[in-house]
């Protein structure tokens, strides 16, 4: 039985250190983004699953090839990760985590659907993958 994949925003460094992090600790990943440079960037990076999004559309919505379970969003900018969350959270149940280095929008996320809001000077965030590792996605 095939299990969930991560999906996983990181148009930060530290989004991009994770998203390594994740393919080293072999947990099957999608990355999501909004653009054609960052899906190229992706690309030369190495990774195989890419969903891009249109965040201009109000109707948009994620309908993937991959199951998706946990999602791990960070935050470049406030409007984006909003535009992130209202997208992806009808695509799982599971929980989604947004990794912040502002402790300004917590309760915005929070109220757009965000089950963990991190805050993090550097946004090193790896200590998730032992978890999520563990919950198997």
């Amino acid at each position: 039985m095939q299990s969930d994949f991560l999906l996983i925003a990181a148009p930060t460094k530290a989004g991009e250190a994770f998203m390594k992090q994740t393919k080293l600790v072999g947990l099957p990943f999608v990355a999501l983004t909004n653009n054609k440079m960052e899906r190229v960037k992706l690309e030369s990076q190495g990774v195989k699953q890419i969903i891009q999004v249109d965040t201009m559309d109000p109707g948009a919505s994620i309908i993937p090839d991959y199951p998706i379970g946990h999602i791990v969003l960070f935050e470049e900018s406030l409007p984006l990760s909003c535009r992130y969350i209202q997208i992806c959270r009808s695509g799982t149940s599971k929980s989604m985590y947004v990794i912040t280095q502002s402790v300004n929008p917590r309760l915005i996320y929070k109220g757009l659907g965000a089950d963990y809001v991190i805050y993090s000077k550097n946004g090193d965030v790896k200590f998730l993958l032992s978890s999520l590792k563990a919950n198997k996605i």
